[in-house]
């Protein structure tokens, strides 16, 4: 595997090593070992999936301390832009968002420290996401930022006039309004 820093300190691109033949092909998305030999000691407790049709955007999410989720997204089948939001104060990247192409084609994988704010749009026909948790979900420590805050200036790969959204998702307040405790 191959770890790609980015200019927001902590979030990382892991691209893994595939092997292909004329069969297809093979890949370890996820290797406790090779994680740690790359500096990265996260003891993973849950994993999620989602499947959404085109034009759907969900987030952007987190879970407040202590709570709060380390997440390494993946694309299962499709395209989608991926977006998070740097919510740590004391950061000098806060309020900073960072969007990504993740696909099944490229089989990169974001992973993303707690936080940060986290949504994605699809951008195919259709797209699964799974991404593995370091804590397991507290409904009481969820929180939201509205997706179209327009002091972050998101680029959500599509027109968000015709962006599918949850109710929940609607009404997510700004960054500034948000209830982070990071």
């Amino acid at each position: 595997m191959r770890l790609e820093e980015t200019f927001i300190k902590d979030l990382v691109i892991i691209e893994p090593v595939v092997f292909g033949d004329d069969r297809g092909y093979f890949f370890e998305s996820y290797n406790k070992t090779t994680f740690e030999n790359l500096g990265i000691n996260i003891d993973f407790v849950q994993d999620n999936q989602s499947f959404s049709k085109k034009g759907t955007l969900r987030g952007l999410h987190y879970q407040n301390p202590p709570f709060a989720q380390t997440k390494l997204i993946r694309v299962l089948d499709g395209e989608i832009i991926d977006v998070v939001v740097d919510l740590r104060r004391d950061s000098p990247t806060y309020k900073k968002s960072f969007t990504m192409h993740l696909s099944a084609e490229n089989k990169k994988q974001l992973l993303i420290p707690q936080g940060f704010a986290h949504g994605f749009s699809v951008i195919s026909e259709t797209a699964s996401v799974m991404y593995k948790c370091d804590q397991f979900y507290n409904k009481a420590s969820e929180g939201g930022i509205k997706y179209d805050d327009s002091s972050l200036n998101i680029d959500w790969g599509m027109d968000l006039k015709d962006a599918i959204v949850s109710e929940k998702d609607q009404i997510l307040p700004s960054i500034e309004n948000c209830n982070s405790l990071f």
